[in-house]
C-alpha cells in the first residue's frame, strides 16, 4: 500500500507509512511520521525486520527535514526492538514511558547512544517540534503499565498505540463502526486492562478536539462521529481483569 498524507497545511504534515509486516509472519503495525517545517517525530518505529524499510521511507516523506524525536508509546518488540539503529543513523531523541528506559536497552542499545533514551513521567509531558506543539498523554494499563498516547494539536489527530488496534480487516479507514468490531473486540478484550481504566481514558480524551484516531495496528477512525463512537465503546467496555478470573484454574491432566 503507498503511504497515506492523513494531514497537511502546508507546515504541517502527518503520515501513515506504508504497510509493513515483517513478511506475514509478524503482526501488522502502522507507523506514522510528523513533520512541522524542518523537523520530524517518527512514532513507534517497529522491529529488526522492518527496520531497513521503514527508516528508507520515513527518509522519503521526510525530504530535507531532519528526524528529532522518536516517540515509543510503550516497550513491546513491535515497537522498540529496532530503536539502536534509529538512534545509530540519525541524531533522534527518543522517549518511553520512565517505566521502561531500563528494560529497553535488552533490545541492544549501543552505550553510544544511550544518553539519547529519555523517560516520559506518569504524567505525560509536552514535545516541542520546531514549534508545534505534541501532547504525550498518559494511558496506563491501555495495554501496558507505563503507557502513553500522543496527540497532535495542529492536525487533531490522536496517536492511541494498541487502543483501537484492529487485526485481519483489509481496509485502511473504519467505514462502518458496527461491522469493524469483530476485528478489534476480542483484542480489547484480552489486551486492555478494566472497563474503570478505559472509563478514566474516555473522560480525559472528551475534553479533545479530535478529528481522528490512529491505532498502531489496523485502521483509522476519522471524523469526530466516527470517534465518538469509538470512544463511547471503550467507555462501556468490559475487559481484562473484568472478565479474567475464570482462566485462573488449575489445568485438568
Amino acid at each position: 500500500m503507498a503511504n497515506i498524507e492523513l494531514f497537511n497545511n502546508g507546515a504541517h504534515r502527518n503520515i501513515l507509512l506504508e504497510d509493513f509486516d515483517g513478511g506475514g509472519l509478524a503482526v501488522q503495525t502502522n507507523q506514522h511520521v510528523i513533520v512541522h517545517r524542518d523537523a520530524g517525530m517518527i512514532l513507534d518505529p517497529g522491529g529488526h525486520k522492518i527496520y531497513s524499510k521503514v527508516l528508507a521511507e520515513t527518509f522519503a516523506v521526510l525530504g530535507r527535514a531532519k528526524l528529532r524525536q522518536i516517540f515509543l508509546s510503550h516497550q513491546d518488540p513491535d515497537i522498540v526492538a529496532a530503536l539502536n539503529g534509529w538512534l545509530m543513523t540519525t541524531d533522534a531523541e527518543a522517549y518511553v514511558s520512565a517505566l521502561w528506559v531500563r528494560f529497553v536497552p535488552h533490545f541492544g542499545l549501543d552505550r553510544l547512544v544511550a544518553d539519547r533514551l529519555h523517560g516520559i513521567p506518569d504524567e505525560g509531558q509536552i514535545f516541542d517540534l520546531n514549534g508545534a506543539k505534541l501532547y504525550a498523554l498518559p494511558a496506563h494499563f491501555l495495554h501496558s503499565e507505563g503507557n502513553f498516547q500522543l496527540y497532535d494539536p495542529t492536525s487533531k489527530i490522536l496517536y492511541s498505540g494498541d487502543l483501537g488496534a484492529s487485526i485481519g480487516q483489509t481496509y485502511r479507514e473504519v467505514s462502518d463502526f458496527d461491522a469493524h468490531l469483530r476485528y478489534m473486540e476480542g483484542f480489547h478484550r484480552r489486551y486492555m486492562c478494566s472497563r474503570r481504566v478505559m472509563r478514566a481514558w474516555a473522560d480525559m480524551v472528551r475534553t479533545l478536539d479530535i478529528e481522528m484516531i490512529a491505532p498502531q495496528h489496523g485502521a483509522f477512525f476519522r471524523g469526530k462521529e466516527m470517534v465518538k463512537k469509538f470512544i463511547d465503546w471503550c467507555a462501556n467496555l468490559e475487559c481484562g481483569v473484568d472478565l479474567i478470573t475464570p482462566i485462573f484454574k488449575i489445568p485438568e491432566a
